[in-house]
């Protein structure tokens, strides 16, 4: 064979045996170390079969710290579900929710009075069904628990509980307080403190202004149950009332945002208010630094805020986002979560949660010496929604607020 078909042949061999070494994955090194091959990246994970629920979680603002807290460990442990929070005053957001401005998936809201008022207020459409479910797993059920309490300077409360005799606090004596043209002298205070300066929520807005629209309403009508829609109109009542509310300097439409505003402004703006007693221990030691002790007394009867989470039944919830609400709601029950709620202050709704513990950061130990405790005067039973509508139809009328 001629060199030249020699030479060509051995070159068209050399071309294709590179080209097999090419196309073929080369194998795996006898005795390549360890090191080496962790370096090399991980082949691509398929992605997850299971679809991302969206759901709104639509809750009164006094519980976000805990809300936050919880739907970050939430979202570690259910990545399946894509919880969107709005905070909103409770009666704000049940107005919005009726006229359609809001359409959460869960709603909590401070009380059950709320949700019960939202509900005969929507089934006054007959197109519309029942928006909650009234029982089984989807029934409203409640997650946290605290009562509505005064909070205010050590020096002003020490002066309204002498004035009251018998070492406590009471609505009438506030009532007389504040109405008085003389300020705090009427009530043996000294004239330097001007006004008594009340505070609380707008009751229109936020469930803890109602609350304390009825807690003064059963000690004038010296009751715990049993407010009918012809007590508020007794023209004595009414009166009598409406001299109480025009020493509330303004009406915030949030207990979150009015806590703070307490705290940070000092007597200058409230010397006393109407708060829940969960607010009141968040903020206790932050007003230390700045204008002295707060102090909290409990109303003569307790009106309890018991944060129930309903997951409407309306047309804009999917079966898909039920579920996934009926998961977060679950988990915000749960005994982890629950048992985390006591560092914000709240009372767990889950009856097999102590409230003392051994832990020092305990609220209930920790801040007794400025009137926290387990134990809390008897409950009143909250009126139909009827007579609270009337109520505020009532205090709307008085024009107090604008």
């Amino acid at each position: 064979m001629k060199p030249r078909l020699l030479l060509l042949i051995g070159v068209l061999a050399a071309l294709f045996g590179v080209s097999y070494l090419l196309a073929t994955p080369e194998a795996p090194r006898p005795g390549a170390s360890e090191s080496a091959s962790e370096s090399e990246p991980e082949p691509a994970r398929p992605p997850s079969r299971r679809r991302v629920t969206d759901i709104t979680f639509l809750y009164s603002t006094e519980k976000r710290e805990w809300v936050e807290a919880a739907l970050a460990d939430f979202q570690r442990t259910h990545p399946h579900v894509r919880v969107t929070l709005v905070g909103r005053g409770s009666l704000e957001a049940a107005q919005a929710i009726l006229e359609g401005r809001e359409q959460p998936t869960v709603w909590s809201p401070a009380d059950s009075a709320v949700l019960r008022m939202l509900a005969a207020d929507w089934a006054t459409d007959a197109a519309h069904g029942p928006l909650f479910a009234t029982d089984g797993d989807a029934a409203p059920q409640p997650l946290v628990i605290t009562p509505l309490v005064f909070v205010g300077w050590q020096d002003r409360m020490d002066v309204l509980r002498k004035a009251g005799g018998g070492g406590h606090l009471s609505w009438k004596t506030l009532q007389r307080a504040v109405a008085s043209d003389q300020g705090w002298p009427a009530v043996g205070g000294p004239a330097e403190w001007g006004f008594v300066k009340l505070g609380h929520t707008d009751p229109t807005k936020s469930n803890s202004g109602l609350q304390a629209l009825l807690s003064a309403t059963l000690e004038y009508l010296g009751r715990r149950a049993g407010v009918k829609e012809a007590d508020l109109l007794d023209p004595g009542y009414q009166e009598w009332l409406k001299r109480l509310e025009r020493g509330v300097t303004r009406f915030e439409p949030s207990t979150g945002i009015f806590m703070t505003d307490l705290v940070r402004f000092g007597p200058s703006r409230y010397d006393l208010a109407l708060v829940y007693e969960s607010l009141a221990i968040s903020q206790l030691g932050n007003a230390k630094g700045r204008w002295g002790q707060l102090q909290v007394e409990y109303p003569p009867v307790t009106l309890w805020s018991d944060h129930p989470a309903a997951v409407l039944q309306a047309d804009w919830v999917t079966s898909e986002q039920r579920e996934a609400a009926l998961e977060w709601v679950r988990f915000l029950r749960s005994r982890p979560v629950q048992e985390r709620a006591l560092a914000f202050g709240f009372r767990p709704a889950d009856p097999s949660v102590p409230l003392k513990t051994a832990n020092e950061d305990n609220p209930f130990t920790r801040l007794a010496a400025q009137g926290i405790r387990v134990d809390v005067p008897p409950a009143a039973e909250v009126p139909d929604a009827s007579v609270l509508r009337t109520l505020l139809d009532l205090w709307s009328r008085m024009g107090v607020g604008r």
